[in-house]
């Protein structure tokens, strides 16, 4: 597991509005809660694939103006998360203005009202890493703050990113889980998930979970056989299941193919059936509803 040069491009599809085209799949009676999940021109569409594959709920992040086109439906239910801050304002790899106005970091007057009427279930994704500074970094405090306030969880991107994502200030090592550590500290009782699950700093996200028994991981990407080959993908979840956290792995897809991020769970040989729907949906109800 310390070899990052196999992961280097792990969550190269991080932030892609435009996705390749999804699988088609029969209806499924598979229940599954997605967690990390980015806007498509193709709304419809999107939803569509995703309700066919079991999805009941999705935490959609993206640019606001296609951010607020995203409802719930009769079948899929919607979580609304905001990106920040945003590298030249824009969102990583797609470069659409997260906001109207261009702004990189919005106001958190208007924030925290729109934390009030409920229209924003999560702050994430968390860019600081495009953006070139620590997760820990006092520009966020006043945003944990809020988060913290309101008892609305946090998706933080960590790891590696893939090439073409048009963020300069972009820092590899700004993606260690264990930058966390300084908000956490200051914010006892934020509600923290790690996308990517930390990979290639697997070591750094051991280290944390055991060290924040409330810190929850995601295995969006990192589930995509094009990024991460299935055996190491599959070790890693293994690695984690025995140091004790099955309860706290969430699944997500980050728009890859749906069919094929819920086959990397659903086809590990070692998961119990049990282990399987903590994955794809109970461990993301807990936490995103304590």
């Amino acid at each position: 597991m310390n070899s990052r040069s196999l992961i280097k491009l792990f969550c190269c599809v991080s932030f892609i509005i435009i996705s390749l085209p999804f699988a088609c799949q029969p209806d499924s009676d598979m229940k599954v809660f997605d967690v990390h999940l980015h806007g498509n021109p193709s709304k419809e569409s999107q939803l569509n694939t995703l309700k066919k594959s079991g999805v009941y709920k999705a935490a959609i992040s993206t640019s606001w103006s296609l951010q607020e086109q995203y409802t719930d439906t009769d079948s899929l239910e919607i979580l609304q998360g905001m990106m920040i801050p945003c590298p030249n304002g824009r969102v990583p790899y797609s470069q659409q203005l997260c906001f109207d106005n261009g702004q990189a970091w919005p106001s958190t007057d208007w924030v925290e009202e729109l934390m009030k009427q409920k229209k924003i279930d999560f702050l994430g994704e968390v860019l600081t890493q495009y953006y070139g500074i620590s997760s820990s970094d006092t520009s966020m405090y006043p945003y944990y703050a809020l988060a913290e306030k309101y008892n609305i969880p946090v998706g933080l991107h960590t790891g590696s990113a893939g090439p073409d994502h048009g963020c300069p200030h972009f820092k590899e090592e700004m993606g260690n889980p264990e930058l966390i550590t300084n908000a956490l500290t200051h914010f006892p009782k934020l509600r923290v998930w790690l996308m990517h699950a930390g990979l290639p700093f697997y070591n750094e996200t051991i280290r944390m979970m055991k060290n924040y028994p409330n810190l929850y991981v995601d295995l969006s990407a990192i589930n995509n056989p094009n990024i991460l080959k299935t055996e190491l993908f599959s070790k890693t979840v293994q690695s984690l299941i025995d140091e004790g956290f099955e309860d706290r792995l969430m699944f997500g897809s980050d728009n890859g193919d749906i069919s094929v991020m819920i086959n990397s769970i659903t086809s590990l040989p070692f998961l119990s059936e049990n282990q399987k729907h903590k994955i794809l949906y109970l461990n993301a109800e807990r936490f995103f509803h304590q």
